[in-house]
């Protein structure tokens, strides 16, 4: 089992934070139907995908961090692929008062979802918004950029959903989004972290110029549930 809550990260969310928003067994669990689709595992040496088969939908992909041997009979692999971990570790921004960010809300739910198609930031639903704050910036009423929470732990909070639309880009927008996350998380006395994919160079050194560290580096995994 792993030793440090962020090493387990949606393992502890799923029985903590969001325990209300998962489903699943006392080994392991997955978000809720209409949330992000990631599974957490108790213990990585034995994910029992066995026992959460009858919380998921044939054609179901889902997000999880990999474990030593192969998927169990029923599930296919997709993919697996190294994923880095980074903690906030710099003092807080300085404010921005000229950031056009705003609150989003449900209403907001459909411009996200098209913005996560075009840009593949990683897994979003459309019940992903109940996990945190999320804000974004619009451009003639189009939603362009956004960023907002996902999991925590403790007094660990997670920023995701970070994006920017491809005609967008350059501008700073994700910047600004991810360095009023900051500040608000810190304001509230929680250590921001964030993943990135390993081979996302550039987002990995905008992150570490701003001020997080990495942590750790880890595999990630998307595998399907067969009919």
């Amino acid at each position: 089992m792993a030793d440090e809550p962020l090493d387990n990260i949606v393992w502890h969310c799923l029985t903590g934070l969001h325990a209300r928003f998962a489903s699943g067994t006392a080994t392991i669990r997955r978000f809720a139907r209409g949330f992000s689709p990631i599974i957490g595992f108790a213990d990585f040496a034995r994910p029992d995908l066995d026992v959460l088969a009858p919380y998921c939908d044939a054609g179901e992909h889902f997000y999880c961090i990999a474990w030593p041997g192969p998927v169990a009979s029923g599930w296919a692999l997709t993919a697996d692929a190294p994923g880095l971990q980074l903690v906030w570790d710099a003092p807080t921004p300085p404010a921005d008062d000229a950031s056009a960010a705003v609150r989003l809300q449900a209403r907001d739910v459909p411009a996200m979802q098209a913005l996560v198609a075009l840009t593949q930031p990683g897994p979003f639903a459309a019940r992903t918004i109940e996990l945190g704050e999320y804000y974004g910036v619009f451009d003639d009423g189009r939603l362009v950029a956004m960023a907002g929470e996902r999991m925590g732990v403790g007094a660990f909070r997670e920023i995701s959903g970070v994006c920017t639309h491809p005609g967008f880009q350059g501008r700073g927008h994700a910047r600004r989004l991810i360095e009023k996350l900051v500040r608000l998380q810190l304001a509230r006395g929680q250590t921001p972290f964030l993943h990135v994919m390993a081979d996302n160079h550039n987002a990995h050194r905008l992150y570490q110029r701003m001020g997080f560290r990495l942590r750790s580096q880890m595999m990630l995994r998307v595998i399907e549930r067969m009919a």
